[in-house]
């Protein structure tokens, strides 16, 4: 059988700082992301799908609008300025394990979120796609 991914698109609005970056970024600032996250299955379902891509929206795009849509996302050695945004705007800010890069960010929802949110499914994400810019993007997958 030849190896099949199915892939939804899903787009969010987000800021973050990266620190210690050597250049403009270190300044918080916002993007447009889009993800596009990959699954694969052992076997297509009955009507021959990996999984419906409603439950990939359901899922994984419910979590992000709960976790990363118009927030901020910060290092978690950043609380100081999570706590001052927060205190000021009320705005709820997300903290990473790592820096708030494209790079850890794909990677965390490839490790961290989807085996989570797909744990009662028998499909596995394999493939992150997380664009920061129309222009920049990374991938974080699994082989």
């Amino acid at each position: 059988m030849a190896s099949i991914i199915c892939t939804r698109r899903l787009e969010f609005d987000a800021a973050h700082r990266v620190l210690e970056h050597e250049s403009k970024c270190k300044n918080l600032h916002g993007h447009r992301y889009v993800v596009e996250a990959g699954f694969t299955a052992r076997q297509l379902d009955s009507i021959g799908r990996v999984v419906d891509f409603g439950v990939i929206k359901e899922r994984l795009g419910a979590w992000i609008d709960d976790n990363w849509d118009h927030t901020t996302i910060l290092f978690d050695k950043d609380k100081e300025l999570g706590k001052a945004i927060s205190a000021v705007t009320g705005q709820v800010v997300f903290y990473l394990p790592s820096n708030p890069t494209a790079e850890n960010m794909a990677a965390y929802l490839l490790e961290n979120v989807c085996p989570q949110l797909f744990a009662d499914y028998e499909l596995k994400c394999v493939s992150i796609k997380l664009y920061e810019t129309p222009n920049c993007s990374v991938v974080a997958s699994k082989h």
